[in-house]
């Protein structure tokens, strides 16, 4: 009965996964995320390995997600989860910004002339600050 009970879980998981990466994917492939990283990098000539790392990562944290495996990465380890998930979501949004023109509609309804750098930097700081202060409430109670 548990291996019945694991093998539901185990095809519910990736079938909900499964439904949940297509529509990550199918966004990040419609901004144009990747190729952009690749071409800002002059990495172009590896772009399967972003694929890859994107297709893995998400599989492998679905997994730990729904099997709620503990990781024993330390201090160190969690800075640099924290890190490079910042810069994947930092890319994310700000690739959808881009496409979209968020940035130029906002500031010129605000009627904004100076400033538009400080501005966009002022955002970043405080997704971050607000980033590190939920991570420390939620990890380090």
């Amino acid at each position: 009965m548990w291996i019945i009970k694991q093998a539901a879980v185990f095809l519910i998981g990736i079938a909900g996964g499964t439904v949940t990466a297509a529509g990550v994917f199918a966004l990040i492939t419609v901004i144009g995320m990747i190729p952009r990283m690749a071409g800002v990098t002059r990495t172009g000539h590896r772009i399967h390995v972003y694929e890859l790392a994107i297709i893995f990562g998400g599989g492998i944290g679905n997994l730990i997600d729904i099997y709620n495996i503990p990781l024993w990465i330390g201090t160190i380890g969690l800075i640099m989860f924290g890190i490079c998930s910042g810069i994947f979501v930092g890319c994310l949004v700000m690739s959808l910004a881009e496409t979209v023109d968020v940035f130029p509609i906002m500031m010129r309804r605000c009627r904004l002339q100076v400033g538009n750098c400080a501005f966009i930097v002022a955002l970043a700081l405080g997704k971050m600050i607000g980033a590190f202060v939920f991570y420390r409430w939620h990890l380090f109670q």
